[in-house]
């Protein structure tokens, strides 16, 4: 199996560089994203992550943040390069999206561990279940957080038969919050390109 894709101090573009570049990446990075978000029901988003999405959020970070120091680079790469799938995975950003405030409020009480409960299903195969936010903790006892990253561990079979055109099933499985979907052809290709 190939190596992790790591996002590499190297490969990074200045401060500088990346205020000339970013308007044609960006629009390169969404362009990109079109085939790897995945829509579940009003108020869930899955954005498949891979090396440029998260390419993206890094070169973000270090300008909104303004770090060009070698130490505060390397803690950003340390705490983004878990997110690029290691190709034999998917990973996603979970996204709960509810504009009202209050709405929000409480419906992040009400889906407590809906994170554990997002699946993928190769056709033929199980359903895999998402682990969840092993960065770290990111509900408590009240509410569930608006944002998970999520890693679904393929097995080689699953991997092989998704490479091989076999279907994608999405889906969220909580006492709240349930809907699956069959992934586009063009969403289904773009994830089989994280598999090694």
């Amino acid at each position: 199996m190939a190596a992790m894709p790591r996002i590499d101090r190297a490969s990074l573009m200045t401060l500088e560089a990346y205020a000339r570049e970013r308007p044609q990446f960006r629009a390169r990075v969404m362009a990109h994203k079109k085939n790897r978000t995945v829509q579940l029901g009003e108020h869930l988003t899955l954005i498949f992550e891979d090396e440029l999405t998260i390419r993206y959020q890094v070169q973000e970070m270090l300008r909104v943040e303004r770090i060009f120091e070698e130490e505060g680079i390397r803690e950003e790469l340390d705490a983004y390069n878990p997110l690029v799938p290691d190709g034999r995975n998917l990973k996603a950003t979970m996204m709960l999206e509810y504009t009202d405030p209050e709405e929000r409020q409480k419906r992040l009480g009400e889906l407590l561990g809906i994170e554990d409960r997002a699946w993928v299903r190769v056709e033929a195969h199980e359903r895999v279940w998402a682990v969840a936010d092993e960065d770290l903790e990111r509900e408590n006892e009240g509410k569930t957080s608006s944002v998970h990253f999520l890693r679904f561990e393929l097995t080689e079979s699953m991997a092989q038969a998704l490479k091989n055109g076999a279907g994608l099933s999405i889906g969220l499985d909580h006492p709240r919050y349930t809907e699956a979907l069959q992934a586009q052809p063009a969403v289904r290709d773009a994830l089989a390109k994280d598999l090694a």
